[in-house]
Order: C-alpha cells, then structure tokens, then sequence
C-alpha cells in the first residue's frame, strides 16, 4: 500500500501525541474514579448511620411511651370502665334493623373497599361479627355514624343510653387527643383473658371483636396480644412486624403492645398501630433527599426478613409510571406492579433480593456496586439494625450514573482535549508538508470532492507543467460528469415520485432496492372500507370535471387523516376508499388506530358537506385478522390484499348503515373498554362503533 510522506508525517505526530494524551487520561481517570467511589460510599454510610439513628431512637421512644403509659393510672381507669361498660352489653338484644343496617355497611363499604386490595374474593360470612355485644357497638360507633370511612374517631357520643356511650363521651376525646398527640395510627384496650378489643381510637372493623376467636385471629395483630399475654409482666413491650391487616383494608400495619397495670394488678392489654407515615418521613427526610445528601436519585430505606420493604420507595412517591416502567423491565410481574400502585405503598409489595440485602441480611455491615430492586446499578451502603422483636435492614443507595457522572464528565473533557491535540498537531504535519505537495494535493483534493458528489467543482493548480494540463483535463471530465448526474438525478426523482404516488412509502423503499417480488404475511392487521353515500348521484348531476375535482379534495383529507393516525392508504376505487394499519409497521394497537381514524373521517365529510352545501354520509366497516399484502403486475404496478380478514371488512362495509361505522366481533372485543359499542343487532355479532368514552368510564368499565 502506496503512503504519502504528508501522511507519514501526520502519522508519526499524531501517533506520539495520543499515546503521550492516553497515558495521562488513564492514569488521571483511574485516581479520579476511584476517589470518587470512596467519596460517594462515605457519604451514604453516613447517611445510613444517620438515619439508623433516627428509626432506632424512635422505635425505642415509642417503646418507651407505651411502656409509661401501659402504667398511667388513666388507662387503668379507661381500660376498667370500658371492660366492665362492654361487659353489660354482653345480653343486649339488637332489633334487626339494626343487624340489616350492620350487615349492609359490611356488603356496601368494607368489603368492596378490601376487595380492591386483596386477591381472591373475600367471604362475606367469614367478616360478619356474631356476638351481641360486638354487633350491638359496631352499630352504634362504624354503620350508622355519619362520618365517613377514615372520620369514624370524629364521634364521641352515640346517644343510645348505654353506660358504654357515657364512657366513650368521657374518655375517647382525651384517647383521641392522646393517640394524635402521639401520631399513632390507632390505639386499642383489649381485655387479656378473652382478647377482646373493648375500645380503638379509629373505629376500623376489628372494634369490639375477639382477637383469640374472631376474625382478625390469625393477624399479627393477635400474635402480638399473644405475646402480651404469654408475658404479662409489668414493663413488658412487644412489637410485631408489618404485614397487611385487613381491617385496615389490607394496608401494612405493624403494632406494638404492652400489660396494663393499677398498681400491682393486671388489668388488660394496650396496644398502639404504628404509623407508616412517621417511618417514610424518617427514611425519606421528609421527602428532602438532596437535602440529605442523596441527589437525584439516591434514597434510604427499610427492607424486613422476608426480603419486601418496609419504608416507601423514593421512585414510587416521585414519578409512579416510571417507577412501574422499571419494574415491568425488571421482570417484576405486572400483577404486583398494578397492586403496589393501586395501593400507593411499597410497604410489603417491593421485594428487595439484592445481594447487599443478603448481606445486610446475614448481619454483616459493608458497601457495594449492585443492581437494585429496578435493576438499575446503584452504589448501595447497608447494615442491620438494632430493634427489639423484629429484623430489619437498612440500605441508603445512589444510582450510578449520578454518582460518577463527575468522572464522567471528566472523562468527556479529556476527550475534548485529545481531539484538540489531535487536530493541532495534524494542522502541524499539514503545514510542513503542504509546500512538497500542494499541487499534486489540490487535484487528489479535488478528485475526493467530486467523489463526493460535488460536480460543479473547478480546480486551479497554480502550475504551467504537466500538473496544469492533469487540472484542465480535470476539470473538462468534470464539466461532463456534472451534466449527466444532472440529468440522472431529475429521472430518479419522477421515478421515485411515481412510486411514492401509486405504492405504500414502505413498499416504494423496498422496490427501489431491488426487491423483485414482494408478498408478506401478516398476522393481524386491521383493515377499513369506507363508502361515500350520494356522490354517485353527485357525479351524475356534474360535469365530470367538478365531479372529479370534489372527489379529489375529499380523498386527500381521508390520506390526510390516514398519515395523522398511522394508517395506510391502499386504494381508493371510485367513492370507495380501502385503508388498513399493521402493514409496513407492526403495531399492537391497530384496531384502536383504525377505529380513530375512521371515527374522524366523519368530521371531515360533514365540514365537507358544509363548505359545498352538499348531503353526502358515509359507511365503514371494519375487520381485524392475518393477510396477505404484495406488489402485483409488471407494466403497471398495484399494490393490494387479500385473505378473509379483506373479505370480512368489506362485508362489515356493506352491513354498515350511513353514518355508521360496523366492527367485527374480533375488533369488538380488542376495543372493548376504550369505545362506546353497540350490538348490530344481526347474527353476524358485529357492533356499531360509537365513540371513545371518556377515561372516568373507561375506569368504571376496568
């Protein structure tokens, strides 16, 4: 291979300048990457410390508070009235309509309420409280308050005359007061011997039920009264982790309890739902993470020995959809996905199987690059904590690409500065070599420009040697070449403006490049007749000009409509007009494009109508399924379809009455919650297309 002493030159130069410039980008990449990996570790494990400190000192004043108040002589005085007020309704006789009222707020309120929140299709009976005094006081306190769902706590008195009702007025303002003051999510007095939950703050579903024997018996709510019981020692604490507690709509719920005593004497159990909310604002700072040091993408939270969380995930409470997006690109299923949404809580729904969650799991505290639970790599800083009754982690992590974005944009500099040496020092090389070869380089210069399609190109060496006479030559040759590109180039573009007009712009492309025969399979596609009532009596009342000219300005709106909403045209035959969307795209929503679009090409007849003060109506019919499509003829070349999906459409077309736009049953049902559909009314099963609803209906409709 022929090398010019110009390129030598260059080469030699640029050769040790890259080598000089790369040495010292790897070394200073290298020290930069590495301290700032130590500088981002740093910073989450003294993010994590700092928020470990702050859930384990408030986990333990929460232990603190229920163990003080579990001996306050209030709650000894509350606990005893509520116990012996309850106890004296144990033969209360409840009139039915009272048990129609209960039993219709438990059918109307909790139950499609929980439904929404759990799978499987919870049993009505299995909810239903039994013993009298429980009916009797959910009657009074959840069915026929007037508050709403979530506002029950807002009633102090039911007026009913029961020593119960005068307690409650007494005391569960104070309670009340007490639990918010605390920000506890609940408060409950529960009897030790029977479990029974005698009073709570919020009045949810399990008020007044039996906690060894009623329905709420196997919750963690009962295990940790078990515990209670089973220790009843004065200053005794238990707390029992999250899991979904269903009288609180299966939402994640984690108690704490502790005996309640009148000096030396047992008298039941206290028990406090912990609030969710204080924990996230905890992990969360609030919901400030910059302000924490965690950037745009960093967060810190809690993850239980079942490997789900139990803080909430930043990404879920700043961007839900995208949030979702990298779940489902996780492999994370979509039926979790759409529940930890519907929820709004990661709590108990994120599984967290990272290798830092196993090691923080095996009680072992350190850092590490790791893909997170959205399988995005993040450095991640984890370690236990130290809190009673339950086995809890904690990891603070930052994504990656945030965290070295600094030794990239380094890294990106050092690029910039390469290129400039390089083209320094090939300007260098140039200008020491240019004077050896500058008129041999001007006609190899010029030789690469009309290579390049630059045909008006003149060249002037500057010489009267043989150089001169290579340059006139030149430049006769070129003169030539530059007239027959000329010339080809207006050809190719009446050709391929022909092809464009009489062929799919796809299809077009294809030919162009040589294919000779062109016929695809498709599997689903869906395809669109449309008829234009009354212009055939139009044209017979026109001179075939005018005819002509409105069918022309007609047909080029539908094209238009058919580009707008991704559909291809394929023919138009008279005032018929075929179109069909899936063919040189696949796409998954077909049948939703095509029913767009047929539904606008209403407007465009009407506003048509209007402009020409003409009465014109239009048929569609539409059909989804497989065909096949291809390119037929040699001299005059067409471009069409065919199948059963073509004869299907068209024989919806021809049921279609004007004005109205009739879809198959296959169409029907791909459609079916986005469009208002009506049955045709035939044994066929096709459907009228209506319209779009709107998306509160369409919600409904889910």
């Amino acid at each position: 291979m022929r090398v010019s002493i110009k390129s030598k030159l260059m080469l030699m130069l640029m050769g040790v300048s890259l080598t000089s410039a790369a040495l010292v980008a790897v070394v200073a990449y290298r020290s930069g990457h590495k301290g700032l990996t130590d500088s981002a570790f740093d910073r989450l494990t003294s993010v994590r410390a700092a928020k470990a400190n702050q859930i384990e000192s408030y986990l333990q004043r929460v232990n603190a508070q229920v163990q003080t108040l579990g001996e306050d002589q209030m709650i000894a005085d509350a606990m005893t009235r509520f116990g012996d007020a309850f106890r004296e309704l144990e033969a209360q006789a409840i009139p039915p309509t009272w048990d129609d009222n209960l039993d219709a707020y438990y059918r109307d309120e909790f139950l499609p309420r929980l439904r929404e929140n759990v799978e499987g299709l919870p049993v009505f009976e299995s909810y239903r409280p039994t013993r009298p005094e429980t009916r009797y006081l959910q009657y009074q306190y959840i069915s026929s308050n007037t508050h709403p769902v979530g506002e029950k706590q807002r009633l102090a008195n039911a007026d009913d005359g029961s020593l119960y009702s005068a307690v409650h007025a007494e005391l569960h303002p104070i309670l009340r007061n007490l639990a918010e003051e605390f920000g506890y999510y609940d408060m409950f007095l529960v009897e030790g011997e029977t479990g029974t939950i005698v009073y709570s703050v919020y009045k949810e579903t399990d008020f007044a039920t039996s906690l060894r024997d009623g329905p709420y018996s196997n919750t963690n709510f009962a295990a940790v009264v078990q515990r209670v019981r089973e220790t009843p020692d004065k200053g005794f604490v238990a707390m029992i982790d999250f899991a979904p507690y269903r009288p609180s709509y299966s939402a994640p719920a984690a108690f704490i309890a502790t005996p309640i005593y009148d000096g030396t004497e047992s008298l039941g159990i206290l028990a406090f739902q912990l609030p969710v909310d204080e924990i996230n604002r905890i992990m969360t700072g609030g919901e400030n993470w910059e302000t924490d040091g965690l950037g745009e993408s960093g967060e810190t939270y809690l993850v239980g020995p079942d490997y789900l969380m139990r803080s909430i995930s930043r990404f879920l409470i700043q961007d839900p959809e995208s949030y979702a997006r990298a779940l489902r690109a996780a492999g994370v299923p979509a039926a979790e996905v759409e529940r930890t949404l519907r929820l709004g809580t990661s709590i108990l729904q994120q599984e967290v199987r990272t290798a830092a969650a196993r090691e923080a799991m095996q009680n072992r505290s350190g850092t590490r690059i790791v893909d997170d639970y959205r399988g995005v790599p993040v450095l991640s800083s984890f370690a236990p904590l130290e809190i009673p009754d339950v086995s809890w982690v904690i990891l603070s992590e930052i994504d990656v690409a945030e965290a070295f974005a600094p030794i990239d944009a380094f890294a990106r500099d050092m690029a910039v500065a390469s290129v400039i040496l390089i083209v320094a020092m090939t300007a260098f090389a140039m200008l020491l070599a240019a004077y050896f070869v500058r008129p041999i380089q001007a006609v190899a210069e010029g030789a690469r420009r009309v290579g390049a399609g630059e045909t008006d190109l003149r060249i002037h060496s500057g010489t009267a040697d043989e150089v001169g006479e290579l340059a006139a030559a030149f430049n006769d040759m070129v003169k030539s070449v530059g007239a027959q590109h000329t010339e080809i180039q207006a050809k190719n573009r009446e050709n391929e403006q022909l092809l464009m007009n009489i062929l799919p712009a796809a299809i077009a492309e294809r030919l162009r490049q040589g294919e000779d025969t062109i016929a695809d399979t498709h599997d689903s596609v869906t395809v669109v007749f449309t008829d234009l009532e009354g212009f055939a009596a139009l044209a017979r009342s026109l001179p075939a000009r005018d005819a002509i000219r409105l069918l022309d300005e007609l047909i080029s709106s539908f094209d238009e409509a058919a580009e707008q909403h991704g559909v291809e045209k394929i023919k138009s035959i008279g005032d018929g007009y075929m179109a069909a969307c899936g063919l040189s795209s696949a796409r998954l929503d077909h049948a939703k494009r095509s029913a767009d679009f047929a539904l606008s090409l209403f407007p465009i007849v009407r506003r048509f109508n209007n402009e020409h003060g003409l009465s014109l109506d239009l048929r569609v019919g539409m059909h989804s399924g497989p065909l096949v499509a291809g390119v037929i003829g040699r001299h005059y070349l067409h471009y069409d379809l065919w199948g059963d999906t073509v004869h299907t459409a068209h024989d919806m077309n021809e049921l279609a009455k004007p004005g109205e736009v009739r879809v198959s049953a296959d169409v029907a049902e791909t459609l079916e919650g986005l469009y208002h559909l009506d049955p045709a009314g035939v044994d066929d099963g096709s459907f009228v297309l209506r319209g779009p609803r709107e998306p509160a209906a369409r919600e409904q409709s889910a």
